[in-house]
C-alpha cells in the first residue's frame, strides 16, 4: 500500500479514529485489543448518529471524503474536476483512501478474543431507527457512495465516484445539511448545521394558496437564477408564515436550496455570514423568524444596510426571508404623525421607519382565516390524521377550543388535532 501522508484530505472531523483504525488494519506500531474495540464502539456510534448500515468502515470513509472542505472539493462542488494540480494531489490523496477501502476488517477480530464483532461490523444492519445527523437522502447517497467506492476497480472510477457526489451534492457542512444557525465566538461568526428541521411541507398547510404560490414562484426564480426579491411574510399570529418558509426549505432542499437563521441580536454579523457563503454554489435564504423592532432598537439600521444602501453588494446567491406580525416592522408611535412633534422633520422619522419594508420586494400577507375556513382546515388535519368523528362534533368542538386557545388561526387548529389525539 502507498505509505505516503495524505496532502489535501488531512484533519478529518474523526480524524483521531481515521488514525487508530488505519493503524489496525496497516499493522502500525502496537495493535491492542483495547483500541480494537474502542474503534469498533465508536464506529457503532456513528452508525446510529448517522444512520449507516453495511460496512461501517466504507461508510466512515465516505463520510470522511463527503465531509471533507478543501481546496479540490470545493472546487469540484462548483465546477467538477477541472484536472490541473489540484486534480493530481487529488488523486494521489484517492490512491492511499482506497488502499484503505480495501483493508478487510474482519481480521480486526483476531484483536478481539475471536468473537465476531467486525464480521458484524462489515455487514451491520441498524435497528430501524433513522440517523439523527442526516436526512434519509443524505444518508442514503453516503451508503450509495460507500459501496461504489469499494467496487472501484480501479483510481480513475473511484476519484470520479467522489467528484460526482460533490457535484451532485456539494461538500462539508453546506452540501450535507439543509438548515444553519449562528454562533458566535468572541468576534467569529461561524455557521452550524440545524441537525434536526421540521418535516414540514407546503400541502401540510391548508388554505392560504394564493400566498404560497407567490413565494413558491418568487423561490424558484432565485433558485434558477432570475430574477427574485427578499420577502416578508407578514400578518396574524398562528396562519403558518414560518411554516411556509420550512415548507419551502424542504420542498427545494434537493435543487441546492439552503437556509440560515439569524436573530435580531445577530444582525451585527450578517456581513461576515455574507462572506462566509458567497462563494458557495448553493442558493442561501437568510431567514429572520418574527422580526420586529422597538423604537429604541436600532438593529434594524444593520439590515438595512445589507439588503440594499451599504458598499459591499449582497451576494448573488443570497435571498433574505422575513416573518413578522407587523406590517411596517419597527413600531411607529401617534406623535411620529402629529404635525406638531418635537423633531423639525417629522416627515423624516417616518420615511426612516418605512424605508426597511421598503427593502423587501416581495410582500405577502397572511390573515386569520374566517370561521368556516377555520373548520375547513380542521376538517382537512382530522383526515390526514384519520380522526373518525362525525362533522357537526368536529366543528363544535372545534369552536369550543379556539374560545379558549387563541382564537381562529391554523395553529389553532393543528393544536386541537393534537389535543383529540392524545384522547385516542
Amino acid at each position: 500500500m502507498d505509505r505516503r501522508p495524505l496532502v489535501l484530505y488531512r484533519n478529518f472531523r474523526y480524524q483521531e479514529l481515521f488514525n487508530k483504525m488505519a493503524g489496525l488494519l496497516l499493522g502500525d506500531g502496537d495493535k491492542n485489543q483495547a483500541d480494537a474495540y474502542a474503534c469498533a464502539g465508536q464506529l457503532v456510534q456513528l452508525a446510529a448518529d448517522y444512520g449507516f448500515q453495511g460496512n461501517l468502515w466504507h461508510c466512515f470513509l465516505a463520510l470522511c471524503l463527503a465531509n471533507h472542505e478543501n481546496a479540490y472539493s470545493v472546487s469540484c462542488e462548483i465546477r467538477g474536476d477541472m484536472g490541473g494540480t489540484l486534480s493530481a494531489l487529488a488523486r494521489q490523496d484517492f490512491q492511499i483512501l482506497k488502499d484503505l477501502f480495501h483493508q478487510d476488517i474482519k481480521k480486526l477480530d483476531q484483536l478481539s478474543g475471536g468473537s465476531d464483532i467486525w464480521h458484524n461490523l462489515a455487514s451491520f444492519v441498524p435497528s430501524g431507527r433513522a440517523g439523527q445527523i442526516f436526512n434519509e437522502r443524505v444518508r442514503d447517497r453516503l451508503i450509495q457512495l460507500s459501496v461504489a467506492l469499494e467496487k472501484a476497480t480501479d483510481l480513475e472510477e473511484f476519484q470520479n465516484g467522489v467528484t460526482q457526489f460533490y457535484r451532485e451534492f456539494g461538500v462539508g457542512k453546506y452540501g450535507l445539511n439543509k438548515a444553519f444557525r449562528i454562533r458566535e465566538d468572541g468576534h467569529e461568526a461561524r455557521i452550524e448545521p440545524i441537525v434536526n428541521v421540521d418535516h414540514v411541507y407546503l400541502d401540510d398547510i391548508v388554505g392560504y394558496e394564493s400566498q404560497k404560490r407567490k413565494l413558491i414562484e418568487n423561490t424558484e426564480n432565485f433558485i434558477r437564477g432570475r430574477g427574485a426579491n427578499n420577502v416578508l411574510l407578514f400578518g396574524d399570529a398562528g396562519t403558518g408564515k414560518s411554516s411556509c418558509i420550512k415548507g419551502i426549505l424542504n420542498a427545494y432542499y434537493g435543487q441546492g436550496l439552503r437556509i440560515v437563521e439569524v436573530y435580531k441580536h445577530q444582525f451585527h454579523a450578517l456581513s461576515s455570514v455574507l462572506e462566509q457563503i458567497q462563494d458557495r454554489n448553493y442558493r442561501f435564504i437568510v431567514y429572520m423568524d418574527d422580526l420586529s423592532f422597538e423604537e429604541s432598537e436600532l438593529e434594524y439600521k444593520y439590515l438595512k444596510a445589507i439588503i440594499e444602501g451599504g458598499l459591499g453588494r449582497r451576494p448573488q446567491n443570497v435571498l433574505i426571508y422575513a416573518t413578522s406580525n407587523r406590517r411596517h416592522l419597527i413600531r411607529e408611535k401617534f406623535s411620529d404623525k402629529r404635525e406638531l412633534d418635537d423633531e423639525l422633520h417629522v416627515n423624516d422619522t417616518v420615511q426612516e421607519k418605512l424605508s426597511l419594508v421598503a427593502r423587501f420586494g416581495v410582500t405577502i400577507y397572511f390573515g386569520s382565516p374566517e370561521k368556516k375556513e377555520f373548520q375547513n382546515i380542521v376538517k382537512v388535519l382530522a383526515e390526514k390524521n384519520h380522526i373518525q368523528m362525525p362533522e357537526e362534533e368536529l366543528y363544535s368542538e372545534a369552536i369550543r377550543w379556539e374560545m379558549n386557545h387563541g382564537g381562529l388561526s391554523g395553529r389553532t387548529a393543528a393544536q386541537f388535532i393534537t389535543y383529540l389525539l392524545g384522547k385516542q
